[in-house]
């Protein structure tokens, strides 16, 4: 039995949260976000909760087993991202880096020889202030892969710790050629 596949999943107020066959429509204040389950995992709402539980008589099958907790996972940021939405924070160190918002677009001036610009998805906003950048957006998912794909842009560099980091990341900061020969 899933430990967390078991939990009720609670619909706050401002949620309305509809499942149609394998589909389930989560709408709020944030936005509309819509997930389909997996084959052999249902969802159904009993007392005002999603309650998420595997369609085969058989719960031997250890797949089905590993997705209902998965799908109840799944479903409970669906819910939340619904009423609350998400948000990542992302910190930008280096002598030089700039970036502005245009319209949906992130415009990263990062040491390159040239801007590199950053479309939205759907669903996604950029904020800016001082040298932090805010993802934020109803899909968790989305919000994090976004996330990602700026801080790939430029890594932060292990001996300066210049680049994109997340909010609260520590980078291992390595000696350099002349710290490390001067020890010997």
């Amino acid at each position: 039995m899933s430990r967390i596949g078991k939990q009720p999943i609670p619909i706050p107020e401002k949620v309305e949260v509809k499942i149609e066959s394998n589909f389930v429509i989560a709408k709020g204040p944030k936005g509309e976000l819509r997930r389909q389950l997996p084959d052999g995992i249902s969802a159904k709402i009993e007392d005002n909760n999603i309650v998420v539980f595997p369609i085969l008589e058989n719960t031997a099958d250890k797949k089905i087993m590993a997705l209902w907790g998965l799908s109840r996972a799944l479903l409970a940021n669906l819910v939340k991202g619904a009423k609350d939405g998400y948000e990542k924070r992302l910190e930008v160190e280096g002598v030089g880096y700039r970036f502005i918002v245009q319209g949906n677009k992130l415009v990263l001036n990062i040491g390159f020889s040239h801007p590199v610009e950053i479309e939205a998805p759907p669903g996604i906003e950029f904020k800016v202030e001082k040298n932090v950048i805010i993802v934020s957006g109803a899909d968790k998912e989305m919000v994090g892969q976004t996330a990602a794909n700026i801080r790939a842009r430029k890594k932060p560099e292990p001996y300066k710790g210049k680049g994109i980091r997340y909010q609260g990341e520590t980078i291992k900061i390595k000696a350099g050629k002349k710290a490390v020969s001067a020890e010997l």
